[in-house]
């Protein structure tokens, strides 16, 4: 009986572990079979990523590999030279210079695009046509960079005729500055006036209740649509007058220095008085040529002012030495703003509406909500902008190559478009070439990097 109550006790304890699974009562298996099926699922895995990992080693690391090989041997490739070519990276002005504009590029470009982007995002939620300009604002990422640049060697172009940024440069400047009347005009010779610095001078004396002559040669045919016919001046007691005209009759007929029938008046010409070299008295040329200078203007000489026959405003030269760079990267901005704005228009759809509106009860104004609030609850949407730009940045070649003309390539250089020329170009060195390429990947490195823990932390949380 005690017996019967131990077996039965036992019935009614816990299962004790089997023979084929001492380990684990539950699973009957074998840790054998076990092992065996873990390892048939690696194989598995492993023959899914063959391919991937086949086309990374032979498209990144291999390269990768190769690059940093190469950049130890002289541009032959038999002779090794150590890490001389990466002092030549140092020392080489050119190389210099596109390491100085890739410092530019990062500082700029990404800063004033994602700011740019940040502006357009926030502004567009608050206006009835906000879709239709984030899709003209987006609509420059659906252009290539060889269109790009294209577009942009066009607006800078430096005639006005031509060019849209010098057109409407030129506009504003003539706007507040108006141009010469007569650009390019002068006298015949130097009997009746002399030349000093861009102005022209009587060499006599003017008395007054004499009219004087002064005539001209020169001005452009299109300066003189719509002139009138040139009269002589009136003698007038007292005053010093006077006719400003084109002394220029077609085939070569007429009189110089004398108004003949059919030449044309110089209008708005500025005529000034001048004794002891200070001006006592000044005019403009009517429609007719002639103009009238008070009595003070006698005994004095006569001078047309350098500004009436100055060269016209051809505006700035966006593609010279000195503003090229900030010019192809105002392309860049246009470019990449559409991108940096539909980042943040995405993540600001995701802030929560009430924090806004708790921060407006609580008294804050538009500006302290978007800079307390929208901003920072964007930050992880701005780092991820910010950062992606800089990657961008650092390997820029297609605009630069584009849009910079030859005289001024040199100063516009980049890393990437000397990693270019050092290797297929004139002076083709591919060990140097090789050098500035693995020094692009150490640059490129830190702010993958920083990128990279910026993943693992938010997936942390």
């Amino acid at each position: 009986m005690s017996t019967a109550a131990a077996g039965g006790a036992g019935a009614s304890g816990p299962p004790r572990p089997t023979a084929k699974n001492p380990k684990n009562p539950k699973n009957p298996k074998s840790p054998k079979k076990t092992r065996s099926m873990q390892g048939t699922r690696l194989w598995v895995a492993a023959l899914f990523l063959l391919p991937a990992l086949a086309l990374l080693g032979a498209l990144v690391v291999y390269p990768i590999g190769y690059s940093v090989w190469r950049s130890l041997f002289d541009a032959s490739g038999n002779g090794f030279v150590g890490v001389d070519n990466y002092h030549e990276v140092f020392t080489d002005d050119r190389i210099r210079t596109a390491l100085k504009n890739n410092v530019i590029w990062v500082v700029v470009a990404p800063s004033v695009a994602t700011a740019l982007g940040l502006v357009f995002a926030v502004l567009t939620e608050r206006v009835r046509w906000g879709t239709a300009f984030k899709l003209v604002v987006f609509m420059p990422m659906a252009i290539s960079m060889l269109a790009s640049g294209i577009i942009f060697r066009l607006v800078y172009e430096q005639n006005p005729d031509r060019g849209v940024a010098n057109a409407v440069w030129v506009g504003v400047h003539d706007t507040f500055s108006p141009p010469a009347p007569f650009p390019g005009a002068h006298p015949r010779g130097g009997e009746l006036l002399t030349e000093s610095h861009g102005a022209f001078t009587t060499r006599a004396v003017v008395k007054a209740g004499s009219a004087t002559a002064l005539p001209l040669v020169g001005a452009k045919p299109a300066d003189m649509k719509g002139a009138k016919d040139a009269i002589p001046a009136r003698d007038v007691a007292g005053k010093v007058t006077g006719t400003v005209w084109r002394d220029f009759t077609r085939g070569g007929a007429g009189t110089p220095g004398m108004i003949d029938q059919g030449e044309k008046a110089l209008e708005g010409v500025t005529v000034e008085a001048v004794k002891d070299g200070r001006t006592v008295a000044s005019a403009t040329s009517a429609a007719d040529g002639t103009f009238t200078l008070p009595g003070a203007a006698d005994g004095a000489q006569l001078r047309l002012p350098a500004s009436n026959f100055a060269a016209p405003y051809n505006g700035v030269d966006w593609l010279g030495p000195s503003l090229v760079t900030p010019a192809i990267i105002a392309a860049y901005i246009w470019m990449w703003a559409g991108f940096a704005m539909v980042l943040i228009a995405a993540g600001l759809a995701s802030v929560p509406r009430e924090l806004l509106e708790a921060a407006r009860v609580d008294g804050a104004n538009e500006w302290q909500v978007f800079r307390r609030v929208t901003v920072p609850l964007l930050a992880p949407v701005l780092a991820v902008v910010l950062i992606t730009l800089m990657i961008n940045v650092l390997k820029i070649f297609d605009l630069v190559y584009i849009i910079a003309p030859g005289a001024s390539l040199d100063k516009a250089n980049v890393l990437a478009l000397q990693l270019y020329q050092s290797s297929f170009g004139t002076d083709v060195n591919q060990g140097v070439g090789s050098a500035i390429a693995v020094f692009l990947l150490v640059l490129v490195l830190p702010v993958m990097y920083v990128n990279l823990r910026r993943i693992r932390r938010e997936r942390r949380r």
